[in-house]
């Protein structure tokens, strides 16, 4: 997943070949914040933590779960990105779910401020409503009026895989 949004984002532009990313000079770090399987809280504070401190801009956090038992340490993560204007890039999730009224982690409502982060973007995923029963929401995107800030293409996206490419919802 990692190294097809990396190609989105970042693969080269001028080789005739693949794809073209959508900006060029630009560096990606790589952080494997989540093992196969859940993601701990512990581990993506430390991810952002890291990233914030070895000079990251923007971080993408295309991940998520629907329970954060030790929310209040990534909150503390994303305030420390927000107090060094880092911007947080954060998946709506897949599980057709509307945020509004159903919890998807990590996500900018800081619990125990009651205060919302101001550096989050939540992107959700549409993808063709002639295949997808009318709808320009993707089948799988969570969705939220005030929730989700903008919905990106999320559905056969050509991109980069470890040694090729191919189309990934």
């Amino acid at each position: 997943h990692g190294t097809h949004v990396s190609g989105i984002i970042a693969a080269q532009r001028d080789n005739n070949i693949g794809i073209n990313g959508i900006a060029d000079n630009v560096q990606i770090m790589m952080i494997r914040a989540v093992p196969d399987g859940d993601e701990y809280d512990k581990d993506i504070a430390l991810a952002i933590m890291y990233a914030v401190d070895n000079g990251a801009k923007v971080i993408n956090m295309s991940f998520g779960k629907s329970f954060s038992p030790e929310k209040k340490w990534v909150d503390e993560a994303g305030k420390y990105a927000e107090d060094h204007d880092v911007l947080l890039v954060r998946a709506a999730g897949n599980e057709s779910n509307n945020i509004a009224s159903v919890d998807e982690f990590p996500n900018p409502d800081c619990i125990f401020s009651n205060e919302t982060a101001s550096n989050v973007i939540t992107v959700g995923a549409y993808g063709d409503p002639k295949v997808n029963d009318g709808k320009l929401i993707a089948y799988f995107s969570n969705y939220g009026k005030n929730s989700v800030n903008v919905f990106a293409p999320g559905v056969k996206i050509y991109s980069t895989i470890p040694h090729g490419y191919t189309y990934e919802d």
